[in-house]
């Protein structure tokens, strides 16, 4: 069973020369966490885990590109979390490491293979902790957004103020589009959305103020 918001301890770190985030969200009374998003910097999330006085259990990435699969190796290795990502982007997942180094010259080892795959509506638990997974689809096939009561990780679906790139291989901005208007826009306006890269939000800013959400939901409304 999951706990209550207030029971969970929730802490992000800024990681790797994308600035990604990467989030611990772990539980008060077990110790039991779950690490979404290791994109760099492996050391520095293990500390963070062990500041907050939790142990990963399960290693999880919102999507596969490089900036959130980088540091699953070595922190799988720590911890023996088994590794978790939507099947759609195992592809991604086997081809980006050659593109990245190519376009960034990023030299890096491949992430290892999935131990398991996300499938939408799956809950996603540890000991303490339980996440409901959420496909949204556009920044890339397989991307995932996670929801516990009051909390989102939006990977890189949804940002403060703006949307996941869509000119990546496999991204499609329609299909990002109906991702957040058709999926995350139904969730509580008080959800507090915790990206991939930049600062937190919530629903109801980003249904308020998103220019990217307020065009959607015009052109929807026939306006």
């Amino acid at each position: 069973m999951s706990e209550s918001v207030s029971e969970l301890m929730v802490r992000g770190i800024v990681v790797g020369i994308f600035q990604e985030n990467c989030w611990v969200i772990g539980s008060r009374r077990t110790g039991q966490a779950i690490c979404i998003d290791p994109g760099d910097q492996a050391d520095e999330i293990l500390a963070m885990a062990r500041d907050m006085g939790v142990t990963i259990k399960r290693v999880v990435s919102s999507h596969a590109h490089i900036d959130h699969v980088m540091a699953v190796r070595p922190v799988q290795e720590r911890t023996g979390a088994p590794f978790m990502l939507h099947a759609a982007d195992d592809p991604l997942l086997a081809s980006g490491w050659a593109w990245a180094t190519q376009q960034f010259g990023i030299e890096a080892g491949p992430a290892p293979a999935p131990d398991d795959a996300l499938n939408d509506g799956d809950l996603l638990g540890v000991d303490g902790v339980q996440l409901r997974v959420i496909h949204t689809p556009g920044h890339t096939p397989g991307s995932v957004s996670l929801y516990a009561d009051g909390l989102l990780f939006s990977g890189d679906t949804l940002f403060r103020g703006s949307i996941g790139r869509t000119d990546l291989p496999g991204g499609d901005y329609r299909t990002l589009m109906s991702s957040i208007v058709g999926r995350l826009l139904k969730l509580p306006d008080d959800t507090i959305v915790l990206p991939g890269h930049m600062q937190q939000t919530t629903i109801r800013d980003e249904r308020q103020r998103n220019p990217f959400v307020l065009q959607e939901l015009r052109q929807r409304a026939g306006g």
